[in-house]
């Protein structure tokens, strides 16, 4: 039985009144939820926009560091806020970054890649503004100084396909003494060997970690690299990777798909 007919048995209620008296709590409460509901939506619009934001990695070129099917938090505040910033790709006026600061090198950032604003790519900082940067014979070298290349075995370069082939694995150690790992596919390479380059002001040279299989500083724009980065199409600092999924596993009947999940790799930082 319902409130309102428990209430209109009293002698000492009117049906107008019962339902002036009933209506009044379900609208409050309706606007309670209302406003409850917009409340979250907007914590979570803020916290994504200001504090980290989740990105999916779906192609191979900062392998070993990230992995194809790798899903990694991006964390906003340590360079600050600029328009690329926001969660939503919205064309506003350029204005200079709030809270700025530059990268480290060898920080893992998230980007805006200049060709598409609406693209989200992922790379290593290896130049600052004022750096020389240069490979020489598939070493990279900082003002003048080589990063040094340590061998470390073998390992699997995944495809988009879910394919693999051998890659030589080296620890490369940047003269400031941040080190790290990559892949070479190949020895003379078509990226080897380029010309040296001084980072402008406002500018970031920025690497794959695959370094045979990554359009990166050493691609002009024109030719689907990202070529000098700017700084203000930074999005934030690779800091953890939260999942992953071996995309390989699609080739396989479903019900194995579960075993698909790099459950090694869950909650682990970004180096």
């Amino acid at each position: 039985m319902s409130l309102e007919k428990l209430t209109g048995t009293s002698k000492n209620t009117t049906p107008k009144n019962t339902t002036s008296k009933n209506t009044a709590p379900k609208t409050t409460t309706w606007r309670g939820q209302a406003v409850q509901l917009i409340g979250i939506v907007l914590a979570v619009f803020i916290a994504k926009g200001a504090i980290a934001e989740p990105f999916y990695v779906p192609s191979g070129s900062m392998e070993p560091t990230l992995l194809i099917g790798d899903a990694l938090l991006a964390s906003k505040y340590p360079y600050g806020y600029s328009t690329a910033s926001l969660p939503m790709q919205i064309n506003l006026p350029e204005t200079k970054r709030l809270f700025g600061e530059l990268p480290r090198r060898g920080d893992v950032v998230v980007f805006r890649w200049p060709g598409d604003n609406s693209q989200a790519w992922v790379k290593r900082v290896i130049g600052l503004p004022g750096d020389r940067i240069q490979m020489r014979q598939g070493q990279l070298f900082i003002n003048d100084h080589p990063a040094s290349l340590k061998p470390d075995g073998i390992g699997q370069a995944e495809d988009d396909d879910g394919g693999s082939e051998p890659a030589y694995r080296y620890v490369e150690t940047l003269p400031d003494g941040v080190s790290h790992e990559i892949y070479k596919m190949r020895d003379n390479g078509r990226l080897d060997n380029t010309p040296e380059v001084t980072v402008p002001v406002g500018k970031l040279f920025v690497l794959g970690d695959n370094r045979d299989n990554s359009a990166d500083s050493r691609v002009p724009v024109r030719d689907g690299g990202v070529g000098l980065l700017p700084v203000d199409n930074l999005i934030g600092r690779a800091d953890t990777v939260v999942g992953s999924w071996d995309l390989g596993i699609r080739h396989q009947p479903v019900w194995t798909w579960l075993s698909g999940f790099r459950l090694a790799r869950f909650f682990t930082s970004v180096h």
